[in-house]
Order: C-alpha cells, then sequence, then structure tokens
C-alpha cells in the first residue's frame, strides 16, 4: 500500500479528502439524472433545461473562486466551496418542481466550478515538479472513490423508490462535510505574488488559452455521456437490465483507477497534449457509433455493447483527461494558477451547460442519428486541437514571459512516477 500513496503530508491529505468527496459524487454522478426523473418525476427536458441553467451560471464563479483562492490563499476558499456544497445538494430532498430544482442544482453546480478552481492552487503547490501527474494521480483516486458511490447508487436504482434516491442525496451531502473537514490538517497556502506588471485578470485576455478552454469544453461533454446520455438511453430505448448504468460507470472508473498515472506520463508537452485531444476525439466517435447499436436486441446483448461501448468511450477519456491536465498547467503562469485553472474550468462548466441537454436533445429525443452527430463532434473538436497549441506556444514565444520557477526533482514526484497505474 505504500507504493500506492502519496507520502504522509499534504498530498495524503488531499487525496484522501478528494477520495471522500468523490465517494459521495459516484452516488449523484450515476444516478442523479434518476433521481429527478424517476423519483422526483421531473420531466426529462425540464432536467436537461434545468441542468444547462446551472452550468452557465457556473461559468462565471470558477474564474471568481480562483482568482480569491490566488489572493487570500486556496484551503479555506477551498473548505467554504465545500461547505456551500453540501448544503445545496442536501436541498435537493426538498425538490418537488421545476424552479426549485433550478435553483438548487445552481447552487450546488456553482459551488462544484468553485471547488475546481480554488482546488488547483493547492495541487500546483503540494504536487511537486510536475503537478500535472499529481492531478493524474487524485483521478485515479477520483475513479476509486467514484465506483465505490457506483455500487452503492447500483442498489438505489435497483430499488427505485424515493427514499432510495433521497437516502442516496444525504450520503452525498455528508461526504462533502468530511472532506472539508479532512482540509483542517492541510498547511495554509500564502496567496500567489501579484505579477509584476500589477495584472490581476490576465487569463482573461489570453486568447490561445481561451481557444484551448473552448475546446476542451465541447470535449468535456464527454464526460455527460456516460452519467447523462447512457442511463436515459438505457431505460427508455433498451430492454439492458438497470445494473447495467452501474456497469458501464464501473468499468470506466476501474480504467480510470488502473491507467490515468501511466497515460499521462506520456503526454509530458502541450504539444503531446495536442496529439491525445485529437486521439480522445476519434475514440469518442467510435463509442457513440456503438452505442446506439444496442436498441432492438435482446436484454443481454444490449447490456454486453454497451460495456464494450463504455471501455471505447473510457480510452477516450484517458487521453482526454490527460491532456487536459498538461495543457492547463503547462501554459498557465505559477502568479495567476487559480484564475487560469479557473478560467480552464470553464470548459467544464461549457459541459454542465450545454451537455445534459444537448445529449437529451441529440440522442435521446433524435435517437440513433443524434448519436452520430455526438461523436463527429467529439471527433472534428479534437484535431482541432493541436492547431490551438501551437497557437499559444507561438503566442509564448512572441512575449508572455513564462515565470514559473525550475524547481528540483523531489522524490514524492519520483514515488508518484513509480506507483504505476496506482
Amino acid at each position: 500500500m505504500s507504493r500506492l500513496l502519496p507520502e504522509r503530508g499534504p498530498q495524503r491529505l488531499l487525496a484522501a479528502s478528494n477520495l471522500v468527496y468523490t465517494v459521495g459524487s459516484g452516488l449523484y454522478l450515476t444516478a442523479g439524472v434518476l433521481y429527478f426523473t424517476q423519483g422526483v418525476r421531473l420531466p426529462a427536458g425540464q432536467v436537461g433545461a434545468g441542468l444547462a441553467i446551472a452550468g452557465s451560471v457556473a461559468l462565471a464563479i470558477g474564474i471568481g473562486a480562483g482568482h480569491l483562492a490566488d489572493r487570500h490563499g486556496p484551503r479555506r476558499v477551498y473548505a467554504v466551496t465545500l461547505a456551500v456544497q453540501a448544503l445545496a445538494t442536501a436541498s435537493f430532498v426538498l425538490v418537488h418542481s421545476f424552479w426549485p430544482f433550478v435553483v438548487t442544482v445552481c447552487l450546488a453546480t456553482g459551488a462544484k466550478a468553485a471547488g475546481l478552481a480554488a482546488r488547483s492552487p493547492l495541487i500546483r503547490h503540494f504536487g511537486g515538479d510536475r503537478p500535472q501527474e499529481f492531478r493524474a494521480y487524485l483521478r485515479a483516486v477520483t475513479n476509486v472513490g467514484i465506483s465505490l458511490g457506483a455500487l452503492a447508487a447500483g442498489w438505489v436504482v435497483q430499488v427505485g423508490t424515493l427514499s432510495a434516491y433521497q437516502l442516496m442525496v444525504v450520503g452525498n451531502a455528508i461526504a462533502f462535510v468530511v472532506s472539508a473537514v479532512i482540509l483542517v490538517g492541510l498547511p495554509a497556502v500564502a496567496p500567489a505574488p501579484v505579477a509584476d506588471d500589477g495584472t490581476r485578470r490576465v487569463a482573461l485576455r489570453d486568447w490561445p488559452y481561451l481557444a484551448l478552454t473552448a475546446i476542451d469544453g465541447v470535449m468535456a461533454i464527454q464526460f455527460k455521456v456516460l452519467t447523462v446520455a447512457i442511463p436515459l438511453w438505457l431505460v427508455t430505448a433498451t430492454t439492458a437490465p438497470a445494473w447495467t448504468v452501474s456497469g458501464t460507470m464501473l468499468i470506466s472508473t476501474i480504467m480510470v483507477v488502473l491507467f490515468q498515472v501511466r497515460a499521462s506520463r506520456g503526454i509530458d508537452s502541450p504539444v503531446a497534449g495536442g496529439r491525445a485531444y485529437r486521439r480522445s476525439g476519434i475514440a469518442f466517435l467510435a463509442s457513440c457509433a456503438l452505442i446506439p447499436l444496442s436498441r432492438g436486441i435482446p436484454g443481454w446483448a444490449a447490456a454486453v455493447l454497451l460495456l464494450v461501448a463504455a471501455v471505447v468511450h473510457t480510452v477516450g477519456e484517458l487521453w482526454h483527461s490527460a491532456a487536459g491536465f498538461e495543457v492547463s498547467f503547462a501554459l498557465a503562469p505559477v502568479h495567476a494558477t487559480g484564475q487560469y485553472l479557473g478560467v480552464f474550468g470553464l470548459g467544464a462548466g461549457l459541459a454542465e451547460a450545454l451537455g445534459p441537454g444537448l445529449l437529451i436533445a441529440l440522442c435521446i429525443s433524435w435517437g440513433t442519428p443524434g448519436w452520430y452527430v455526438v461523436g463527429a463532434l467529439f471527433a472534428v473538436t479534437g484535431l482541432l486541437a493541436p492547431a490551438a497549441v501551437r497557437w499559444a506556444r507561438a503566442s509564448e514565444r512572441g512575449g508572455r514571459v513564462d515565470d514559473r520557477p525550475a524547481r528540483s526533482w523531489r522524490p514524492t514526484t519520483r514515488a508518484l512516477r513509480q506507483r504505476g497505474a496506482a
């Protein structure tokens, strides 16, 4: 186990907090949409619209939270976002109609976006020589937590009662509270220094970085394929057993646990990140071409086909995530890590805003042709990434100063490299 864990100290505390957080997230990611559609009985179209509104609200929150983390210290800001997310999530049990759903999901999604931005300076500060690899390790931990949550969510989906779904929501909120409590033992991180020229919101003027943010945002819609599109497709268009919802999530999370760190090793420059985006788009196209074939066939065959599609999809997810880690950190200056990573989080916000509604409209309402359109969208977007990376590199050479300090190779990072597919 010592090879699978970071050294005692900040890295282990961050990993533990992340694990608890994602156990709760695994519950919601696997069955959250079904809670609102099957438990609360909101129409799927209203759920998609509400999630789109929440994602739109979250778009600007990440930038502000990242800026606050840079200026006032990331640990405190991150802990506050976890507390808000816990309260908002617990409020889901009070939702019985559209507008209360919109309010609560906006609070929860906004707090999530803020937390991702506020956590980024912590990852960079405690992540060693290559925080990208520590971020990949945290994603492997994330998927351990999600897999545990998905197991419990499988029981919730199988039971299918409102009480079971509400128990899932309460468990999710408790996980957020415990995650925040763990952060008490984390050393405080001093606010980041202001740039020499006094500028503060430099990320919003970095057009190549914004272009990469947009590309990552479109690609990030892929996260909603497993958590929104496949569950709804399975219950409305196939005869596959209900446990297949958890099965697709589990197979994906296990693959990420085993291979995310390994996949990130080979993507060690922005140029390599651009190529990885391109490969991931092709994998998503292949997965989206397989999923509609599960309609009109026996339940066992549909389950097998959906599981195979989940494997192909996850290969693309590994490449996409590793590319995002490398590009977002490598092109962000130290004095504005939270701000830059908050801007890059607009990609995830874009996926939250557009992903559920887009996937429901194309893949569920339109059906089979919509899956092919979504796959083509991923493939074309991935093909644009290498050119965007070249633009960003040319912009750096043309005058933007790289103020990232050289750092010595630290034992914690070497141990992370040796950890393999942990």
